[in-house]
């Protein structure tokens, strides 16, 4: 007799759950250690924290937690609309920009369709397509990042989404805008274009762009976009979508009910106007970035030039030299992320902290790579 959960489609069944970082609690439950101590650089959140202007904002709606929230986020979504210069129709709020992905995918996808993406690519897009029991088609990377020629000749007949992270996760890698639009013009009109730009605010500004003013001439691109990185509301979970009406319309018949709860609609409705906090931000992750990325450099070590707030090296040769030198770092208070499952197992990435937690990292990290020569 087959048990229940053979019942379930097997593409579902063969999903490996995605991973997420390592919490603090774990490593000080497992290894020991004082949690004042232990440094997390591994999940690509905010070292800051969150903005006052978010925290003024969630204490008032917190008085108002026995209602459900607004379903349709009317408030953030104009906010988010006259930021834009769009409708507020072409706004689909998401519980983190992960939930926007998944809608996209499930309003596109289906058995016998296709996603195309980048080798080295975020985990979820391979997730959210094979969860609607698409198939997943991936290019692979020219110096770890998209091959966009390689895009165009691997969409086909049954290709309905194409994912483009800018910057790319776990690569840090970037795309200028002309290569983008070059591409969106070539890019049969059927298909999806979802544009990630969770790190879309730690670009300098030689590399801005505006990519939502795209979407009048590109239907059928769609731009997301994240409050959980550099506006700090990583744990409230809220991101967003801009896209044509039609696009909007669709992702939001498969949305859920009050995806994003009341305390995410308000705070992320202050932190859009909260300029200065943004700032600081970007200020703290410049710094940085050119902090750890010099100590990689001192250590002779091989890394990706990063636009986001990681930074991708390598930890040395041998299948197993990236757990070992993070197993390594965490018994010294330092958690980073492996990112073996993303076909890198010889490398590590790290989140950009505050100054001493970048320092206690690059102090670490010597003696996590003795263990390699030791071993």
């Amino acid at each position: 007799m087959q048990k229940l959960t053979d019942q379930a489609p097997e593409f579902i069944r063969a999903i490996a759950p995605y991973k997420a970082g390592k919490p603090v609690s774990d490593v000080v439950r497992e290894l020991g250690l004082d949690p004042n101590t232990v440094v997390k650089l591994a999940s690509n959140e905010n070292p800051l924290g969150l903005g006052e202007k978010a925290k003024a904002a969630i204490a008032q709606a917190a008085a108002d937690l026995g209602r459900y929230p607004d379903a349709n986020g009317f408030s953030l979504k104009a906010k988010l609309a006259n930021r834009h210069g769009v409708g507020s129709d072409q706004i689909t709020l998401g519980n983190g920009s992960n939930d926007v992905l998944e809608l996209a995918a499930k309003a596109f996808l289906t058995q016998g369709r296709n996603a195309v993406f980048s080798q080295y690519a975020f985990a979820v897009y391979p997730l959210a397509t094979q969860g609607c029991g698409a198939q997943s088609k991936v290019v692979p990377a020219v110096c770890y990042t998209h091959d966009l020629d390689g895009f165009l000749k691997t969409i086909d007949a049954n290709t309905r989404v194409v994912f483009i992270a800018n910057p790319n996760n776990p690569t840090g890698t970037f795309l200028p805008q002309d290569k983008l639009l070059a591409f969106l013009k070539q890019v049969p009109k059927q298909v999806l274009v979802v544009l990630d730009e969770a790190y879309n605010e730690f670009l300098q500004p030689q590399d801005q762009y505006d990519s939502t003013q795209w979407v009048g001439q590109f239907p059928n691109l769609l731009v997301s976009r994240s409050f959980s990185k550099a506006y700090g509301l990583a744990g409230l979970r809220v991101g967003y979508a801009v896209s044509s009406v039609e696009v909007a319309d669709l992702m939001n018949r498969v949305r859920q009910p009050f995806n994003v709860n009341s305390l995410a609609l308000a705070a992320a409705e202050a932190a859009v106007d909260d300029h200065e906090f943004l700032k600081q931000t970007y200020d703290v992750n410049l710094h940085g970035l050119e902090q750890i990325q010099a100590g990689l450099k001192a250590l002779n070590l091989e890394y990706v030039p990063s636009y986001g707030n990681f930074v991708l090296f390598k930890a040395g040769a041998g299948a197993d030299a990236g757990m070992k030198v993070f197993d390594a770092l965490q018994r010294l208070g330092v958690i980073v992320r492996p990112v073996n499952g993303y076909g890198l197992p010889e490398w590590l990435r790290v989140s950009i902290g505050l100054p001493h937690e970048n320092d206690a990292f690059l102090k670490a990290l010597p003696i996590a790579l003795a263990t390699l020569q030791a071993s």
